[in-house]
This record gives structure tokens, C-alpha cells and sequence, in this order.
């Protein structure tokens, strides 16, 4: 998929309609002592899943560079199961929400010095007013911090590690973690593994309910009651007040608290993994034999729960800390699904009251059913049951056959001392923002051309895996035709697109797993192939296998009135659109489709290997381009005219003028110089004798040919955004082909359909969407 314009970076604040919570966040961001990461703004902008990470496991959990490789794996854990991470800390006095790689390093390097603190609610002010006296701290958040920062800027979810709780003793030393007020006064849901077992359990759970925190347990499969968990431990031997079966239900609660704005937290505690839970007979022993160690040195107050862990790691010789890890990192998926399935619930109630279009949330990781499918079940919606047929049009104008794929893309986010500020170092670790959509260029060609309101049938096969189920549901919820899509037993596996952008978000480099078209069995695809009557318009992108796609471009030539479209995808796959055994079907190149729409790379790979194949010395090719009545003189002066003379240098005019033979028109798209038109004109066109377009008809046929009436060449210059303008480069390729379509369709010639079809694609380079949502104003132009 080429780019089509110059793409660089746009920074977007909150809306008019911004809730209170973004105001106040736009406040904070501007007073000194508060930032908000860019992603994260923009994340809760999009109303994304947004999971808040403290930071004190970070500065007084794990020595450096441990804390570095954990912090590196929470985040790809959020990002992984469908969330944007949001790591919380203090770093030279200012409180910041989302890290860059940059700053976690410095934050994690900072481990163990005086500098770094330990930051509770109580100290948040102190060490952020230090930094205007000249002493600036860095700072790990403990949860209670980390909950009221997650807050003020709007995240509701936060996967942490163990709750903080009433110490034992504390009837008499008063030893109560800030954890447990905050969760009585600041309306975040954490997910922890619960209290640490040296704690109070009973009296904890007590304490919260004074405060009115919610809390459940999630029962992993488990009937019945359920014990609260006791961290290294499953169980505590004391019963959880309520028991939670999944994460649908926990985003459920989540949603009823914030609707009924109650302004305590809730507390979802998470078992640790079976494979990696100490057995509570094992735990109990070496906990008292660290209290009574820690009595025995009369470490009280904040030193008390160090001193223990400490105890503990040496008790347990080390097996206490893989346990830590892995149920942190169970902790922080879990929080993800929630938030994803929160963000879901929060779509769907917005979408009910005609605010907006739900979200694409694919469901990585979770096997439960979605809370979609809960609310399709439970009450009346569009979304077709098992029993009900898809949706699908009778008889579409529009068939688009390709990739539908989940797309990832990943914008290279440079340190600031980078070495190259522009390009991904190859051979390493680079730092990004990564994204994912639903993509694939059939799927976005499609969308496109469903945006503006035509009757359209993408043709294409998922895994019977998550990601295809994903992918399903949001065509679905979009009011897309799924008829066409079908899904492939394992182990076949839904396509996947991953896009790496350069700090402009020009494309560098691009991987793509779409064996799933590749591979589909004979009978499926010509099951596929059986349409009702003939389409106006069929597209078919290059993903398939060579033969598929030649037999789908066949069942468009065969049925009389219908337009083919082959778009190219890649370089490599481009070159699909010539048969592998050419001997056998030279009759059948003259032409192989009625219209591409390479970029100007995949233009360049299929000249080259035309002649490498020498196709060009083919007495039918010749006849083809002696009847074009081109003069002996050449075109180089009038393409120079027409067109302009850089391209004239790169030679893509004549290359497009050399493919004619097989592909009557080139719309060959150049980026930021716009779409080059090459043409092969038909006799009977009355483009041939309009005056106003004379310039463009740069040769006519001479020869008496019954198919050949001139050449067209015109190059159609576009508006080049500014960087301030340009979000994401990725579909705007295929909305260009999906607006060239619906244009086809409606019985327009391609001339007058690609300025329409530029615009479109501008849209979506404003877009952070593979196709902007803004098509739909386009309808009916």
C-alpha cells in the first residue's frame, strides 16, 4: 500500500464536547507540575482502553535494569491484549502520566538513590514544590497516587500488584495503608492479587467497607464463594465479599459506578496463577517468622513492609520474586480486558444515545464470551444471532476480494539523544507507539466505499481464532455486509498487517501474514466465487494467491458490465496480476483487468518485470502500441508539458504507457505530487474530440484499430498537508480505491472520479482510523 501524501504529526486536544475530566485535564497539562503524555491524551480523546501502571515497583521493588525489563513487559502486556499503557511517576518533580521509553529509563535508573521517593497522596505537592526551589526528586507512585493522578486525567482502570492494608497490631500503632482511604474517596478500579498474607486481611476488608470501596474476587472458573486472595497465595481463608465470574462483569460494575457518579473506588482482586501461587501452609510459616524478625528489630511505619519483603525473599530463597512477577503481569491483563471491555459498554451506551460510532476493540487474549455478545443476548439489537443470516445486501453493485486482516502500526518515537531522529535503527529495540485497527486493503476499500453509502460485499476468509471472531463483530457493528466473509478452520489464522512508520509516519518497512488467502482451499474459494448476478464494480488486491486471483478477475470479465480493479499491495505481491505459466495464457493478457492503482514503486516492479519476462517483444503487445499512433518523435516535450519534467526523468510515464497492453488505465498514485493518469482511449470516447482536453490527448490511432483510439495522460496535482495535518499514512491508498469505485459504480468515467477520490484519501491521513469516519460527508458528491 503506497502513501499517497507527505505524512508527519498531529498533535489533537479534547473536543468542544470534552467531558469535565478532559478540561481538567488540559489544565493540568499547563500548570508546571502535571503532564500528560501525548499518546494517553489522545488515547482517552479516542476513548480508548487506558490502564494506569504505578512506579513504585519500579524504584523500591526491582533493582535496575530488572525494573527496566519489567516496566518494558507491563506495557507490552497492555498494548498486547488491546490497551494503551499509562505508567504514573514523579520525574524531576513533575507528575506525569504515560512514559515514554526515555523517561522510564531515567525513572528506573534512578533506583535506590536519595533522589527517588516513595509517593503517597500526602507527598505529591511536596515533591512537586520542591522542584520550584531548585531540588527536583524523582518519585514512584504507590497506588494511592497512582489512583488520584489516573483520575484527574480521566483513566479508570489500574493493574497494580498487591493492595496495601491494615497492618496487624494496628488497634494500637494506627498502621493503615494510604492505599485503602484512596479507595474510599477516588472512583478508579484497581486490580491487585489482593492484600500481601503479612497483613490484616479480615480487618482490611472491614476497613474498606467503612469506606465503601467495593470489593469482588474473580472466580477463575471456580462455584461458589471464593476465598480473597492473599498474594503469593490463592487463597487467604478469608471469603471475598462478593465473587466476580469474568471481566465482562467487572467492566459492567465498573460502568453502573461511574453512571451513578459514586465517588469511591472498587477493588477487583486477582488470584495469582495456579502454576505460580506458594501454597498458603508454605506462606503463613515464612511470613511469621518475618514478623517475628521484623518485631525483633522494631522496624515500624513505612520501613515495616520492606524489611518484610525482604524477609520473605530470603525465607522463600528467591521464589517469592518470579511469583511477584507473574502475578503482576496477570494482574495488568486482566486490567486491560476490563478496560477493553469497559470501552465497549461506554461505546455501546453512546452509540444508543446517538453520540457515537462504536469502537474497534479486537479481544487478544480473553476467552470469554465479550460483553457485545452479553448485551446482544440480553436485549433487542442489530447484531444477527447464530440463528439469523448476516448482514448482507441482495444483490451488491460493489465486490471488493482481498485481505481483511488486523493491522498494527508502529510510529518510531526517537529518544531525544537518538542517534537518528527520523529512522528506526535497524538490528535493535526501537521506541514507538503502536496502534491497532481492523485492516487489511480489501477491508479498507471496502469501508471506504461503504462510508459513502454503496451497496458493497467484501469477499475474504478469517481463522476460527479471536481475532477473526473480533473482526466479525466489528464489520457487524459497523452495518458492513458479512456474508462474504468466511471463516477457515484452524490451523488456519486470521491475517495480520504490521505497518513500521519512521518519526514522520512514513512508512519504513511493512510485514504481512496473509497465507490465509494464499492458502484457501479450491473448494472454498470457488464456493466464494458464486455470486447472484454480475457486480458493477469488482476489486480485487493482490493478496491472493496468483491463481485465485486471476480466477476472480476471470468471473468479472465474464460477466458482461462489470469494471475489474486490481490493486497492487507491495512490490512483491504486485506481480501477481501476470499468469506464472504465460505460454499457456498469452490470449489472455490483452488485458488482464481494466483498471490498477499502483504506487509509484509497484508501477516501476511491474515494468521491470514485463521486460524481464519480455513481454514487450510480443507482436500483440506491439499491435497494441503501434495502433496508439505514437510519433516517431517520442512523447518526452508533451509528457514533460502534461505531467511535469521530474517525472519525465523517472520514467513513469512511459513505463505506465509501456503496460497499457494489460492494464488500459494506470492511476498510479505519487504521494504529496498527486495521481498520474496514463489511459488508453477507446474509439468511440468523446474525450478524443473535447477541446478542453485536447492537451491530455497526447496521440490518436491512425490504423483503422476497433480498440484503439488514443493515448490520455494527465497528472492530477493534490493539496499537500502540513505536518501538523497528518495523523496516519495507513489506508489512505485504499480509500482512494474505495471512493474510484463507488464513483465506477455510479456510472462515472475515471476522470472524473479521482479528485473526489483524493479528498477522501486527505481524510484519512487526517484520521488516526486505517478510514476516516469523515467519508460518510462525502456522500452524494
Amino acid at each position: 500500500m503506497g502513501t499517497f501524501f507527505r505524512t508527519a504529526h498531529r498533535s489533537r486536544l479534547p473536543s468542544g464536547r470534552a467531558t469535565f475530566a478532559a478540561l481538567g485535564r488540559r489544565s493540568l497539562t499547563n500548570n508546571g507540575f502535571f503532564r500528560v503524555s501525548e499518546e494517553v491524551r489522545e488515547a482517552l480523546h479516542a476513548k480508548k482502553p487506558v490502564v494506569a501502571l504505578e512506579t513504585t515497583i519500579y524504584t523500591h521493588g526491582f533493582p535496575y535494569p530488572e525494573n527496566v525489563a519489567l516496566a518494558s513487559l507491563l506495557e507490552s502486556v497492555v498494548r498486547v491484549n488491546g490497551g494503551v499503557p499509562a505508567t504514573i511517576g514523579i520525574l524531576d518533580g513533575v507528575a506525569r502520566v504515560g512514559m515514554d521509553p526515555e523517561e522510564l529509563i531515567r525513572l528506573t535508573e534512578s533506583a535506590g538513590k536519595s533522589t527517588t521517593l516513595k509517593l503517597s497522596r500526602r507527598d505529591l505537592s511536596y515533591v512537586c514544590g520542591q522542584r520550584l526551589v531548585g531540588k527536583n526528586f524523582n518519585g514512584g507512585t504507590t497506588i494511592s497516587s497512582t489512583m488520584l493522578l489516573a483520575h484527574l486525567v480521566g483513566i479508570k482502570i489500574f493493574g497494580t500488584g498487591g493492595l496495601g492494608g491494615v497492618h496487624r497490631g494496628a488497634e494500637s500503632s494506627m498502621d493503615i495503608s494510604a492505599d485503602l482511604t484512596e479507595l474510599g474517596r477516588t472512583p478508579v478500579a484497581v486490580i491487585s492479587s489482593g492484600c500481601k498474607s503479612f497483613l490484616d486481611i479480615p480487618r482490611t476488608l472491614e476497613y474498606l467497607e467503612t469506606e465503601g470501596a467495593y470489593v469482588g474476587t474473580f472466580a477463575d472458573g471456580r462455584k461458589g464463594d471464593v476465598d480473597f486472595p492473599a498474594f503469593w497465595s490463592r487463597d487467604s481463608g478469608v471469603k471475598s465479599p462478593t465473587t466476580v465470574e469474568n471481566e465482562i462483569e467487572a467492566a459492567a460494575i465498573i460502568h453502573a459506578q461511574h453512571s451513578l457518579n459514586i465517588s469511591s473506588g472498587l477493588h477487583f482482586a486477582n488470584p495469582i496463577p495456579t502454576e505460580s501461587a506458594i501454597p498458603k501452609e508454605t506462606m503463613d510459616v515464612v511470613i511469621e517468622e518475618a514478623i517475628r524478625q521484623a518485631n525483633a528489630s522494631g522496624i515500624t511505619g513505612k520501613d515495616n513492609t520492606p524489611f518484610i519483603l525482604n524477609k520473605i525473599k530470603e525465607l522463600t530463597q528467591g521464589a517469592s520474586i518470579p511469583a511477584n512477577k507473574a502475578l503482576i503481569e496477570s494482574n495488568v491483563r486482566r486490567a486491560t480486558i476490563v478496560a477493553r471491555e469497559l470501552a465497549i459498554l461506554e461505546s455501546k451506551q453512546e452509540g444508543a444515545q446517538g453520540l457515537a460510532s462504536p469502537a474497534f476493540n479486537p479481544i487478544w487474549s480473553s476467552p470469554v464470551p465479550t460483553s457485545e455478545d452479553t448485551l446482544s443476548n440480553s436485549s433487542p439489537s442489530s447484531r444477527p444471532s447464530s440463528s439469523q443470516s448476516p448482514i448482507a445486501p441482495s444483490e451488491p453493485d460493489i465486490v471488493v476480494a482481498g485481505a481483511l486482516a488486523v493491522d498494527f502500526s508502529c510510529d518510531y518515537a526517537p529518544f531525544a539523544n537518538s542517534s537518528d531522529p527520523l529512522e528506526p535503527v535497524p538490528h535493535t529495540s526501537n521506541p514507538a507507539v503502536v496502534n491497532q485497527t481492523l485492516g487489511g486493503v480489501a477491508h479498507n476499500i471496502a469501508k471506504a466505499a461503504h462510508l459513502l453509502g454503496a451497496s458493497v460485499q467484501l469477499k475474504s476468509t478469517v481463522g476460527d481464532d479471536l481475532s477473526g471472531r473480533a473482526a466479525i463483530s466489528q464489520l457487524e457493528d459497523e452495518g458492513m455486509d458479512t456474508a462474504g466473509i468466511h471463516t477457515l478452520p484452524k490451523p488456519a489464522r486470521t491475517a495480520q498487517y504490521v505497518a513500521i512508520n519512521n518519526a514522520n509516519k512514513d512508512l519504513t518497512l511493512a510485514m504481512a501474514d496473509m497465507k490465509i488467502l494464499e492458502t484457501i482451499p479450491f473448494p472454498k474459494l470457488t464456493e466464494m466465487l458464486a455470486l447472484p448476478s454480475a457486480p458493477k464494480v469488482l476489486v480485487a488486491d493482490a493478496n491472493w494467491d496468483s491463481a485465485s486471483l486471476h480466477r476472480w478477475l476471470a468471473l468479472g470479465r465474464n460477466r458482461g458490465g462489470t469494471t475489474t480493479v486490481f490493486e497492487p499491495v507491495s512490490t512483491a505481491k504486485a506481480l501477481r496480476i501476470f499468469p506464472s505459466d504465460l505460454k499457456k495464457s498469452e490470449s489472455d493478457l490483452y488485458p488482464l483487468v481494466d483498471i490498477i492503482t499502483p504506487n509509484e514503486r509497484e508501477l516501476t516492479a511491474l515494468h521491470n518485470h514485463a521486460y524481464k519476462m519480455r513481454l514487450f517483444e510480443a507482436p500483440e503487445w506491439f499491435g497494441v502500441i503501434d495502433a496508439l499512433g505514437i510519433p516517431s518523435s517520442g512523447l518526452r516535450v508533451p509528457l514533460a508539458h502534461t505531467t511535469s519534467p521530474a517525472l519525465v526523468d523517472a520514467g513513469l510515464p512511459q513505463q505506465a504507457i509501456k503496460l497499457l497492453p494489460f492494464f488500459p488505465t494506470i492511476l498510479t498514485k505519487l504521494g504529496p505530487r498527486g495521481v498520474l493518469l496514463v489511459q488508453m482511449l477507446k474509439p468511440e470516447n468523446p474525450v478524443l474530440s473535447q477541446a478542453d482536453e485536447a492537451r491530455h490527448v497526447l496521440s490518436r490511432c491512425y490504423n483503422g484499430s476497433k480498440e484503439v483510439g488514443g493515448l490520455y495522460v494527465r497528472l492530477y496535482e493534490t493539496e499537500v498537508l502540513g505536518k501538523e495535518d497528518v495523523v496516519s499514512v495507513n489506508g489512505c491508498g485504499d480509500t482512494f480505491v474505495g471512493v474510484l469505485a463507488v464513483g465506477l459504480g455510479s456510472g462515472k468515467g475515471v476522470r472524473e472520479c479521482v479528485e473526489l477520490a483524493q479528498r477522501a484519501a486527505g481524510l484519512t491521513l487526517r484520521s488516526a482510523e486505517s478510514v476516516s469516519p469523515e467519508l460518510r460527508s462525502l456522500r452524494g458528491l
